[in-house]
């Protein structure tokens, strides 16, 4: 077993505003994609940003490539979800890093997809999410994404539909 003080943590004091505004980064990515608001959903990403779904995608039995660009994150997550409701729930937020400008933060994500048409089907994923950010003229952003899965339930085409 770890020792407590063995476990990663912002060393220096978190301011509580800066707190709740690194942790709305990730809200906005969610709800972004929960409430079909891309403008919300860019919101959330430097124009540079990067996302590593690689893991998961694997899993699922897809290759992909990292996503680079608050663009090209968009146009991906937006195509993959046009036809689909989806929930997503944050839980477990830490912030493991953190100078004023610049923040670490891990959380664990529960991601529900179901096909509009179709509810009977559905994907379930519980993921560990590790997220650089930046603070922005108005709020703070993700720099860099990288999820994990921990475990999933559900047909992986509902996701991907070429999963083999």
């Amino acid at each position: 077993m770890q020792a407590v003080s063995a476990m990663p943590f912002a060393h220096r004091a978190v301011d509580p505003t800066d707190h709740i505004l690194i942790v709305d980064a990730l809200y906005r990515f969610g709800a972004g994609q929960d409430l079909s608001d891309r403008a919300l959903f860019e919101s959330a990403f430097a124009h540079d940003a990067v996302l590593d779904f690689m893991q998961p995608a694997k899993r699922l039995g897809v290759d992909l490539q990292v996503f680079k660009s608050r663009t090209a994150i968009a146009d991906a997550i937006f195509a993959a979800i046009a036809e689909l409701d989806t929930t997503h729930t944050v839980t477990n937020p830490r912030i493991t890093d953190y100078d004023g400008r610049h923040a670490t933060l891990t959380a664990l994500v529960e991601a529900q997809h179901l096909p509009r048409a179709d509810h009977t089907r559905h994907l379930l994923l519980k993921n560990i999410y590790r997220v650089e950010l930046s603070r922005a003229v108005d709020a703070w952003v993700i720099d860099h994404m990288k999820i994990d899965n921990v475990w999933m339930e559900g047909d992986a085409k509902v996701l991907f539909p070429s999963a083999g």
